[in-house]
């Protein structure tokens, strides 16, 4: 069975490279996939965003995730299954809530905080080779997930909230969910998001950012402006974001992770 890892561990360090050797020890037929250590250091909310994104995408398996800032506290450390049979493991910060929500929900849970699969010794600090991927590897080879850990209701698991787009007289009103290395910044708006709005492809809108007002292009992918244009598309997840061809539309518009952007038609 496959394994993916997601981490904000990034490349630098053993970390990812010890981790990679902990699940060959366990399940050396387990096909490992890294799905991105590249998450902002810390970032619960990016973390979540990207394994969501990227689930429809992923071979059926087991999911690691580990974004922990609070590893070695009274946080949890479960592993869960999803209503289409995918297994998640990693801390209970809601990083993995928007992943099993887009599996239809969790079907069974368990607290593998002193799961009989961890690492002894058990550091207070790196918990992502002596908890999640000894686990994790188990359950690639077959183990029960039953036998990983401690049963938990799945109600009490923790889930991240994100904010709502709304409508305020001709102005869609949405957040920056995030930023990617371009520049571009995804909303929390979906195409269908759009109905009613008088917002159409080929048509201009103008989007305020803070104090500053912007005019910018409906369109579908970035040549289809000029260069250092301005455009409102539908990414590669579909959701609708912002960028500039060839250009940095969160430097230029001044988005971070949270601002608000109001969006009217032209």
């Amino acid at each position: 069975m496959i394994v993916t890892l997601l981490t904000d561990y990034g490349r630098d360090d053993d970390f990812v490279g010890v981790c990679h050797a902990v699940i060959a020890s366990i399940a050396p037929e387990a096909g490992v996939i890294d799905l991105t250590h590249g998450i902002a250091r810390h970032d619960v909310r990016q973390g979540a965003l990207v394994l969501r994104n990227t689930l429809p995408y992923l071979p059926h398996g087991v999911h690691v995730a580990i974004v922990d800032p609070q590893v070695g506290t009274e946080r949890r450390a479960v592993a869960l299954r999803g209503e289409d049979g995918r297994i998640f493991v990693g801390p209970d910060n809601g990083l993995l809530s928007l992943a099993w929500q887009r599996a239809g929900g969790v079907t069974e849970a368990v607290d593998v905080t002193r799961s009989p699969h961890r690492l002894e010794p058990v550091s207070a600090t790196f918990h992502g080779r002596d908890v999640f991927c000894p686990v994790a590897a188990h359950l690639a080879q077959g183990d029960e997930l039953a036998e990983a850990g401690e049963p938990l209701d799945p109600d009490e698991l923790q889930t991240i909230e994100l904010p709502e787009p709304r409508r305020e007289g001709d102005a869609l009103v949405a957040h920056v969910l995030s930023i990617d290395r371009y520049g571009n910044a995804a909303l929390n708006v979906s195409h269908e998001g759009l109905a009613g709005t008088g917002i159409t492809l080929g048509g201009q809108v103008e989007i305020v950012s803070g104090t500053e007002h912007f005019h910018a292009t409906v369109a579908q992918t970035f040549a289809d402006v000029r260069r250092g244009d301005i455009l409102f598309y539908e990414d590669s997840y579909r959701a609708l974001s912002i960028a500039i061809n060839r250009g940095d539309a969160a430097a230029t518009l001044q988005l971070a992770p949270d601002s608000e952007v109001r969006i009217t038609p032209r």
